[in-house]
């Protein structure tokens, strides 16, 4: 038997994405021991070859390797920091949603506590789990990441991101960012569309296209965000305004929501104002970057 299937496993918190990925775990070989607040929770897993821990303490005792996956948190800090709950030398790998600073804070929460620690998120669905799809970000010290990546890869693509532990959780949001963007954009362009009795299914093929050759700019862009200069050699933006301005002049005419178009607009025109409107489309990096009331 190879060193990924002698690994034993303990997840706590078995939701929908819990039970995924202990049943990930279980389909790769691994010894696979659960938890939950309500036990029947385990019942198929336990069917599948799962133990079930009678406590919290317990089930971090079984395993090499423990996954937290619960609702938040302080969920977390509840399960965890019991009295009767020793984490000295335990590995700790935490995918319950939050932001970068309950990361970090938690970090130092269970370094404390004599555990080792890093934060993940997964980037996928629960039936993804288990596939090459499921992308799954770590972050924390790169020694327990390199560690644990051999038994990890039974839950997907796993990805390490840096010693930072909040890093996953900015990775994660970040994500989001682009996925709705994306998706925002799709919808108002379709909604222009419908005005003229184009459906969604004829426009899709086209707007993909169009979101490809976009990502294709994303390095180049890059370049010039990190090198802090914003040539105009494809666009200027005042140039990009224009169009803005056509975007929501048309979306008005058709009785189709501007409100997103506008935001756009109202940012490119606070950065021209500021005297950038003869650089690159990039340049909207430092509007992005400044908090708004």
């Amino acid at each position: 038997m190879n060193e990924n299937t002698e690994t034993p496993v303990t997840v706590i918190g078995l939701g929908l994405m819990g039970r995924a990925l202990a049943g990930a775990f279980l389909k790769a070989g691994h010894p696979t021991t659960v938890w939950n607040r309500t036990p029947a929770k385990a019942d198929q897993l336990v069917a599948e070859g799962a133990r079930l821990a009678p406590t919290v303490g317990d089930a971090l005792a079984a395993g090499a390797l423990t996954i937290v996956c619960v609702t938040d948190y302080r969920a977390m800090y509840e399960l965890l920091g019991a009295s009767d709950v020793d984490l000295d030398g335990t590995q700790l790998i935490n995918l319950t949603s939050g932001d970068s600073a309950q990361a970090r804070e938690a970090a130092r929460w269970a370094e404390q506590r004599g555990a080792r620690y890093l934060d993940g998120a997964i980037m996928a669905i629960p039936p993804a789990i288990g596939t090459a799809e499921a992308v799954i970000l770590h972050s924390g010290p790169q020694p327990d990441f390199e560690a644990l990546e051999p038994a990890l890869g039974a839950l997907g693509t796993v990805t390490y991101l840096g010693a930072d532990h909040g890093l996953a959780s900015l990775y994660d949001v970040a994500g989001l960012a682009m996925m709705w963007s994306v998706l925002n954009a799709w919808l108002q362009g379709t909604a222009l569309l419908r005005t003229a009795g184009v459906d969604a299914a004829t426009y899709a093929p086209f707007a993909r296209q169009i979101a490809a050759g976009v990502a294709e700019w994303l390095p180049g862009y890059a370049e010039q965000i990190d090198s802090g200069s914003f040539p105009a050699e494809v666009s200027a933006l005042e140039t990009d305004a224009r169009a803005m301005a056509h975007l929501i002049e048309e979306s008005e005419a058709v009785g189709v929501n501007a409100e997103l178009p506008k935001l756009i607009k109202a940012m490119a025109d606070r950065s021209i104002a500021a005297g950038h409107g003869g650089e690159q489309y990039p340049v909207l990096i430092e509007e992005f970057g400044k908090p708004r009331d």
